[in-house]
C-alpha cells in the first residue's frame, strides 16, 4: 500500500528553522522529522513513499535523492492540502486504498489495526482521532476553592483529527482542482455519505507546530516515548 506525505507547507510558526529548510526536514533527536514518520510506515513493512512537497522542495528531493523507496513531487508553492492531494491523482488512480499523513506529526500508531479497522467498515476514509492535549494548567474549583490542580494534563473530552489516514480510492472524487484544505469541503462532503469512520488512538501522538512542540518531541524521543513496531 502506497504511503502519502504531505510536506509542502511554509511552517511560518517555526521560522526560526523553516526559513532555511521545509518543516518536515527539522531534526529532531539528530535526524529529519520526515524520518521519524516513515521510520513508523516501515516498521510496518510499507516500503513505497510519495512525498507531496511544496515549499523548499529541492531540499526534500536532494535528502532522498538515491532512495528508491521515496519519490518526490512538486505538488505547487501556494498549494492547500486538498489541491496536493489532487495533483498526485495520476499516482493514486489505481490504488484501491492509500496512506496518506502530514510531514509533521509523528506517532505510535499501529497501522495494522487502523487499514483493518478501515477495510472492515468498508470506509471510504478513516481518520486517526486522538485527544488534544491541554497547553495550560486544568484547575478544579468548588466554588471559588481550588479543589485540584492538573498540570498541562491531556484533555479526556473531545477528539481532534491525528492525521494518519486510510484512504478509499472513491474519496477522490471529493478533491476538486481548487485550492482548498482537505480537511474543509472534501471531508465535510464526505461524511455526509456516512462512510468517513474514526480510529481512536489513545497511545503517543505529538504534531510539530512551533518551537516549543519541537523541543518538547525532542525530551519525549530522548526519553523513548516514540517507539515503532
Amino acid at each position: 500500500m502506497l504511503v502519502v506525505i504531505l510536506a509542502g507547507g511554509k511552517g511560518t510558526r517555526l521560522s526560526e528553522y523553516t526559513n532555511l529548510i521545509p518543516k518536515p526536514m527539522v531534526k529532531v533527536d539528530g535526524k529529519p522529522l520526515i524520518q521519524h514518520i516513515i521510520k513508523h510506515y516501515k516498521s510496518y513493512g510499507f516500503k513505497k513513499f510519495l512525498i507531496a512537497g511544496g515549499y523548499k522542495f529541492n531540499v526534500i528531493k536532494k535528502y532522498f535523492n538515491n532512495d528508491k523507496e521515496v519519490e518526490v513531487v512538486n505538488t505547487g508553492l501556494n498549494s492547500l492540502t486538498s489541491k496536493r492531494v489532487y495533483n498526485l491523482k495520476k499516482y493514486l488512480k489505481n490504488q484501491e486504498n492509500f496512506l496518506l499523513t502530514y510531514g509533521d506529526g509523528v506517532s505510535d500508531i499501529d497501522l495494522n489495526k487502523l487499514i483493518k479497522f478501515h477495510k472492515k467498515n468498508k470506509s471510504i476514509l478513516t481518520i486517526s482521532v486522538v485527544r488534544p492535549p491541554a497547553r495550560f494548567g486544568e484547575l478544579k474549583l468548588n466554588n471559588n476553592t481550588v479543589t485540584r490542580f492538573d498540570e498541562k494534563p491531556q484533555l479526556q473530552s473531545g477528539w481532534i483529527n491525528g492525521g494518519f489516514f486510510v484512504v478509499n480510492n472513491k474519496f477522490l472524487k471529493f478533491v476538486r482542482n481548487k485550492n482548498e484544505m482537505l480537511e474543509r469541503a472534501p471531508i465535510i462532503e464526505a461524511v455526509k455519505t456516512k462512510k468517513v469512520r474514526a480510529f481512536k488512538h489513545e497511545s503517543f501522538w505529538k504534531c510539530v507546530d512551533n518551537k516549543r512542540d519541537l523541543d518538547q518531541l525532542n525530551h519525549l524521543i530522548k526519553m523513548g516515548r516514540l517507539k515503532s513496531k
